[in-house]
């Protein structure tokens, strides 16, 4: 027997929780961006967060409301998505929080940071991986605005490569499940996928 959820008859913050909580595991993007002026650099988790399209090379993530990011992103056309991994999870947890616009989550937290290579935001040095992005486009759904970003450089910890490819037992990502749950990988399997010309193989 299954139990029924109808978004018409639920209100939005309890058809979210029930999505969160099914959508899962969620990656996630460690979002930097400057304001305007370059005073302040914003850096905050979202969890709504995957590869849109590989050639051109496009990432996007989605801001639930109009946030820091959003406005930053919006206003100068840089951003950077910066790796979430497990040993940093304090500091990632610790800049979701609702810090005022004027106030950088960098200094706020004491996340150290590294100057980026083809974009403004800064990187945030301990991550791993940066991928620095140009607004490619925003497309607003309902309460939410989808940030589609080109990447135009990536730049990759040598500490996380094996035989020149990143290493997820050495990246050891983040994710995000339901609530205030957070998950990290377990137990990796793999398989090739089977060409159809075996498949049909007697």
């Amino acid at each position: 027997m299954r139990v029924d959820y109808s978004p018409q008859s639920l209100d939005p913050g309890s058809f979210y929780r029930l999505l969160t909580a099914v959508v899962v595991p969620r990656p996630i993007a460690w979002v930097s961006t400057l304001t305007a002026d370059g005073e302040t650099a914003n850096l905050a988790p979202h969890s709504f967060f995957t590869v849109a399209c590989t050639d051109p090379p496009i990432v996007q993530f989605t801001s639930v409301g109009r946030k820091d990011s959003l406005r930053n992103v919006e206003e100068t056309g840089e951003f950077v998505v910066n790796f979430a991994p497990e040993p940093l999870f304090a500091q990632i947890n610790a800049t979701a929080t609702d810090f005022p616009g004027d106030e950088g989550e960098f200094d706020a937290v004491g996340v150290a940071r590294e100057p980026s290579l083809r974009v403004k935001p800064p990187r945030v040095a301990a991550s791993p991986v940066a991928l620095e992005c140009t607004l490619h486009s925003t497309l607003r759904l309902g309460n939410s605005t989808v940030v589609f970003g080109r990447v135009v450089h990536a730049a990759v910890s040598e500490d996380v490569l094996v035989n020149g490819c990143p290493d997820i037992g050495l990246l050891r990502p983040l994710a995000r499940l339901g609530g205030n749950e957070w998950s990290t990988v377990g137990k990796v399997s793999e398989a090739a996928r089977i060409p159809y010309r075996e498949w049909t193989a007697d």
